[in-house]
């Protein structure tokens, strides 16, 4: 079974050490990792791109194990990794809102070094190569004090969007997970010698694939190319600890207008010569109708209110 980070036993320790309530079950045929989250109108279950499992029969069984936690919650909300499950889903799964990327581009790492230097975009590649020369350094870090970096590239990126940004409590714990690593990328200007944090970025690395989950970079970092030497990096990087993919975490979908959110970084990664690969989505297996229907009311209203 493929097993994203997301449904691992790490993933399981990071949510206790988040103090979030959650469950984790592993058989020979599924596996899943269960998080116990709460709403106004009850609670529900949420499993991040779970659960997996190895045919159909397995998932069936996952559901029946996830269905006897869950006898008081309203939903359990799924996202197998499998695009093919959506053809076996119960009837009373109704889809949701994706919360996790539905779709995804991935860069194969095996292989010799030149074979992975053929995929990397010969432009950034360039960049990359004069970083040190143009005052680019890149350094790594797993002090969870230096998360304020990463955060505040991503406050200043958020007030220009309008989009969420993660607590910093949230992030600092994910920093101190084994898996976990911040690098900083700094720039030193010439001419005042004056140095700045110019990006950052937050990857998670399982025994296959380095997950790039969290960046952001500031004006300065844009002009610089930071976020593509930074990319080509964390590839290196992912390649000399023998991972076998990076998984460059979302992009938006196949005939998405040019006015999508993600179009701007879509177009980046895939310059990337990677593929596509796409999971089912996020679907709710609906237990209560009744206070479901109360949720939905409910998220709407709230999702009003954050406009």
């Amino acid at each position: 079974m493929n097993i994203p980070i997301t449904q691992s036993e790490a993933w399981y320790q990071l949510q206790d050490d988040l103090k979030e309530k959650s469950y984790f079950k592993q058989e020979s045929d599924y596996q899943y990792l269960a998080i116990l989250k709460s709403t106004p109108v009850g609670n529900y279950l949420y499993c991040p791109y779970g659960p997996i499992f190895k045919n159909q029969d397995a998932f069936k069984k996952s559901l029946i194990s996830l269905q006897n936690l869950a006898k008081e919650t309203i939903f359990i909300r799924i996202e197998p990794v499998d695009a093919k499950t959506i053809n076996y889903l119960p009837d009373n799964a109704k889809k949701s809102h994706d919360l996790n990327p539905k779709e995804t581009w991935m860069l194969d790492l095996t292989g010799n070094d030149a074979d992975l230097k053929a995929k990397l975009p010969s432009r950034l590649f360039r960049y990359y190569k004069a970083a040190v020369k143009n005052g680019i350094t890149i350094e790594t870090s797993h002090n969870p004090d230096d998360i304020k970096y990463l955060l505040d590239l991503q406050k200043a990126l958020a007030s220009k969007k309008g989009i969420n940004t993660f607590s910093e409590k949230s992030l600092k714990t994910e920093l101190k997970q084994p898996f976990a690593t911040l690098y900083l990328v700094r720039y030193q200007d010439p001419n005042t010698k004056k140095s700045e944090i110019v990006a950052a970025g937050l990857v998670f690395d399982d025994e296959t694939t380095r997950y790039n989950l969290q960046g952001a970079q500031s004006d300065q970092g844009r002009k610089l190319h930071a976020t593509g030497i930074l990319t080509i990096q964390l590839i290196q990087d992912a390649k000399a600890k023998n991972l076998q993919t990076f998984d460059f975490w979302g992009i938006a979908p196949e005939n998405a207008p040019k006015n999508h959110p993600w179009a701007g970084f879509t177009n980046f990664k895939k310059t990337f010569a990677g593929y596509q690969v796409d999971h089912a989505g996020t679907y709710d297996i609906v237990l209560s109708p009744f206070r479901y229907k109360l949720y939905q009311v409910f998220r709407k209203i709230n999702r009003f209110l954050h406009k």
